[in-house]
């Protein structure tokens, strides 16, 4: 196997392993995990960083607080006041709801979804930082789940149903990171679209000491029609440089 594929392969695995135990490796577990890649060690410095840049603690978990700001705090001690009315269960009162629920019992996939509520902000915790609200992870989460319980008939175990919901809700989640990021992706080169094109607009401006014509500026500047009128278009036009006005 190629040893880049070797690697991104070890990567995720590592990723997936601290998922399980609380986003937190020991670093034995670590350099177990890479020894047969046979590394340097300043490429393992570098799998270090790549790690706790994707909030995951080496030896203790990552404290999660640090990422949420005064009002996800708030949000946060408020969301789960409100779950305490769900009463906590045993293994035993949780195996027989699992199970009544993979029977297609409504009100036990009722009672389930309460029970993992809970476990749905632990998973969310992970997460924090990553450029999303904290509520809006819940939000997904708790959809998942909502799903989830529902399609619980198809294991063979109640002991699966855990780790089920739990891959459920942590795909939702990062679905949600990685679809914010793409339009994060967007918003930035729209972004930058309209920036090229203002300051371009700006400075025959201050050439010409006048509004220009969306033909002055594409000689000058080489943007197509398309591009400065989409850029004006996407300000808001806010370019006033660019004079707009149409017969």
């Amino acid at each position: 196997m190629d040893r880049e594929v070797r690697f991104a392969r070890t990567l995720e695995e590592v990723k997936q392993k601290a998922k399980a135990q609380n986003s937190c490796l020991s670093q034995a577990e670590v350099e177990e995990a890479f020894a047969p890649l046979s590394l340097s060690a300043q490429q393992m410095d570098m799998v270090y960083q790549y790690l706790m840049q994707n909030r995951i603690g080496i030896g203790k978990p990552v404290d999660y607080e640090e990422y949420l700001d005064a009002e996800e705090k708030d949000y946060l001690a408020a969301y789960l006041e409100s779950l305490e009315a769900f009463a906590e269960v045993s293994e035993g009162e949780r195996e027989a709801v699992t199970l009544s629920a993979m029977a297609g019992d409504p009100d036990a996939v009722s009672r389930l979804t309460e029970i993992f509520l809970p476990e749905v902000v632990e998973i969310a915790k992970l997460y924090a930082g990553q450029g999303v609200y904290l509520e809006d992870l819940i939000g997904e989460g708790n959809v998942a789940l909502s799903l989830g319980v529902t399609m619980l008939g198809a294991l063979e175990h109640a002991s699966e149903a855990q780790g089920m919901l739990a891959r459920l809700i942590m795909d939702a989640m990062e679905d949600y990171i990685a679809e914010n990021a793409e339009e994060a992706r967007k918003d930035r080169k729209i972004a930058d679209k309209v920036n090229k094109v203002a300051d371009a607009a700006n400075a025959l401006y201050e050439e010409l000491r006048r509004k220009v014509t969306v033909e002055e500026l594409m000689a000058e500047s080489g943007f197509s029609r398309k591009t400065i009128e989409d850029a004006v278009r996407m300000s808001g036009d806010k370019i006033e440089a660019v004079d707009t006005w149409k017969e």
